[in-house]
């Protein structure tokens, strides 16, 4: 078993141009996704996946100096491009993350791997977890984890452009086809957003860090505890809408 994360990471952004490589706190925005997702203790390896497009050669490099694998593909065709990057490391297990969430939490990560893994060892079949449906916890701290067969039957069987460009949407609009659960916590946080698409998005993560220690791991608590406590920071990029999925 090979549970891998992979992070979709591409220069291109409609709202907010090389985003992904943004300073923020003397690293880029994606420097800091991957050593969050390194810091996971049931996950066997990072990857990073990237087009074949020559301005992204800046993510490839990138990626390198932080000493993790990337496997380069289509731009459009997403969900070739995990396939190809998890078929080329041998992944049995994938957890999808995307290369914009700098709060990406990998105790969370852990605790959703374990109870995925909790599940199928107890012999209840599972093909995909995530904690996105629906969602409670911030937007920013998404994962989504998929078997390897799962996804080949994806990658072999999708045809829509939506399933095409976003990876998952495959399983949750074939919900016959596949065991689907999904990671929920008691109190609902879905309100709060720690992603980045736009410049608003940008200044409140630097916000964020400019209240924190560098040598200090910014866990969820210790993000929620300095929203309580300076919620200014919280309203800045409040009214920012998430960009919506669209068919085909």
């Amino acid at each position: 078993m090979k549970t891998t994360v992979i992070i979709q990471a591409r220069v291109g952004s409609t709202r907010l141009h090389r985003k992904v490589l943004l300073d923020l706190g003397g690293q880029s925005v994606l420097s800091r996704v991957i050593e969050r997702l390194q810091h996971c203790q049931r996950v066997d390896q990072v990857v990073v996946a990237t087009t074949d497009l020559a301005l992204d050669d800046a993510i490839v490099d990138e990626a390198h100096r932080c000493q993790t694998t990337v496997v380069r593909g289509s731009e459009a065709d997403v969900l070739a491009r995990y396939y190809q990057a998890a078929s080329h490391v041998g992944a049995t297990d994938i957890v999808r993350v995307t290369a914009d969430c700098p709060l990406i939490d990998p105790l969370l990560i852990d605790r959703i791997i374990e109870e995925f893994h909790k599940r199928r060892d107890a012999g209840a079949p599972l093909d995909y977890f995530s904690n996105v449906h629906p969602r409670t916890f911030p937007r920013g701290l998404d994962a989504e984890l998929f078997t390897m067969e799962a996804l080949r039957i994806a990658h072999r069987e999708a045809e829509a452009t939506l399933e095409r460009e976003h990876v998952t949407p495959f399983f949750y609009l074939n919900p016959d086809r596949f065991v689907m659960d999904n990671y929920v916590q008691q109190v609902d946080q879905s309100a709060l957003r720690w992603t980045l698409d736009e410049p608003a998005d940008m200044a409140f993560f630097q916000a964020v860090f400019r209240k924190i220690s560098p040598e200090q791991f910014i866990g969820t608590e210790t993000v929620l505890s300095l929203l309580k406590k300076h919620p200014e920071i919280g309203r800045i990029n409040a009214h920012v809408e998430q960009k919506k999925l669209k068919a085909a």
